[in-house]
C-alpha cells in the first residue's frame, strides 16, 4: 500500500482531516513526505477545503489537468504512476510535411536521456511506457534508434512495437505512401504479470498470470484517424486507438500520465474505462480547448500551473 493510499484509508470515514492528523497517523514518515503525497493527489484522492485542512474524495476515477512543461515531472513522486502514454511533439521538419502533422504548428523537440530517466523515476516497476512515434523513414531513423537507446539506458526494456494503420487515410508525400505510425511499448524493468495463463490456470485451478500486458497484442491497430473537422489539436489521436492500447497496459483504478496532452483524448479515454489520469499541457490555448472538452464531466479537475 502506498503512503497516499494509507492516508486515504485513515481518513476516508471522516468529514475532514488536518496535516497534523496525517503526521500523527504516519509518525514514521517525514512531514515533508506526507505533505508531498497529499499535494500530488489533490483532485485524485484529496481535496483542500481550507489552509491545512483536507478531505478525502470518493473513490471515483479522476482526471486532473496541469499547465506546465511535460518534460518537467518534478511534481510527481517516484513510482507514482501505473502507465505513461504520450505522443510527444517530435522534431522532424522534413517529415512533418503532409498527412496529419502537416507543417507542425506547435513547438517540437527531440527527447534526451534525461527525459527517459524522469519517465523511469515516476513509473512503477514493471509498468508500461507507451510512445506514439512516426513510422521510420530516411529522415528520422537515427532519432528513432536514439529513443530506444535512451529508454534502455534509463532502465526500460523494449516490449513491443505495433503499427497503427490509419484506416483508409493515405498521405502521398515523400518516397512512398504513408498511412501508419508506430505504437512503441517499453516496460520499466521486467514487465509485470498481466497476461492470463490459461494452461497453467486450468492445471492448478487458480488464476495464473505471465509477464506481459493484458493479452496478446494485435499485429496492428487498424483505426481511422480523427477527421479534420472534429479535431481540437493538429495531431489528435482517435479515441478508439487510445482505448484499445490502455486496455492492454492498465487495470481499472490505475493512474495514467500523458505529459504532452494536446487534445486531452487520453484523459477522456481514461475516464471512460475507469482509469485515473494526469494530463500536462504547456500551451494555454490548448488548455482552454481541453477544458471545453470536459466541461460536462465532474471527474475532470483543471489545476492551473505548477
Amino acid at each position: 500500500m502506498t503512503l497516499a493510499e494509507k492516508i486515504f484509508n485513515c481518513f476516508k470515514q471522516q468529514e475532514s482531516f488536518t496535516l497534523n492528523d496525517a503526521y500523527q497517523m504516519n509518525n514514521e514518515k517525514p512531514h515533508e513526505t506526507i505533505r508531498a503525497r497529499i499535494y500530488e493527489n489533490l483532485g485524485i484522492r484529496f481535496e483542500r477545503i481550507a489552509k491545512g485542512i483536507y478531505k478525502t474524495l470518493d473513490a471515483e476515477e479522476t482526471c486532473i489537468l496541469l499547465e506546465g512543461d511535460g518534460r518537467d515531472l518534478s511534481m510527481l513522486a517516484d513510482n507514482s504512476v501505473d502507465c505513461i502514454f504520450t505522443d510527444h511533439p517530435w522534431l522532424d521538419l522534413k517529415s512533418n510535411k503532409g498527412g496529419t502533422r502537416a507543417f507542425a504548428e506547435y513547438d517540437c523537440f527531440k527527447y534526451t536521456l534525461e527525459d527517459f530517466k524522469e519517465k523511469a523515476r515516476v513509473l512503477k516497476e514493471g509498468c508500461f511506457l507507451v510512445e506514439i512515434l512516426p513510422a521510420e523513414n530516411e529522415n528520422n531513423y537515427e532519432y528513432l534508434y536514439q529513443i530506444k537507446q535512451y529508454a534502455k539506458e534509463a532502465g526500460f526494456i523494449y516490449y513491443s512495437k505495433v503499427p497503427w494503420k490509419k484506416g483508409t487515410f493515405v498521405s502521398n508525400t515523400g518516397r512512398k505512401a504513408k498511412n501508419t505510425q508506430d505504437v512503441m511499448i517499453f516496460s520499466k524493468g521486467k514487465a509485470r504479470n498481466m497476461r492470463y495463463d490459461k494452461k497453467k490456470s486450468d492445471i492448478t485451478g487458480i488464476d495464473c498470470y505471465m509477464s506481459g500486458c493484458n493479452g496478446m497484442l494485435p499485429t496492428m491497430f487498424d483505426v481511422q484517424p480523427v477527421s479534420k473537422n472534429k479535431k481540437i489539436h493538429q495531431s489528435e489521436l482517435p479515441l478508439a486507438l487510445c482505448e484499445q492500447i490502455l486496455q492492454y497496459v492498465t487495470y481499472e483504478g490505475e493512474v495514467v500520465l500523458d505529459s504532452f496532452v494536446g487534445s486531452g483524448v487520453i484523459g477522456e479515454v481514461a475516464l471512460n474505462i475507469k482509469r485515473n489520469c494526469i494530463l500536462i499541457e504547456i500551451l494555454r490555448e490548448n488548455i482552454e480547448k481541453i477544458k471545453k472538452r470536459f466541461e460536462n464531466n465532474t471527474m475532470f479537475k483543471p489545476i492551473m500551473e505548477f
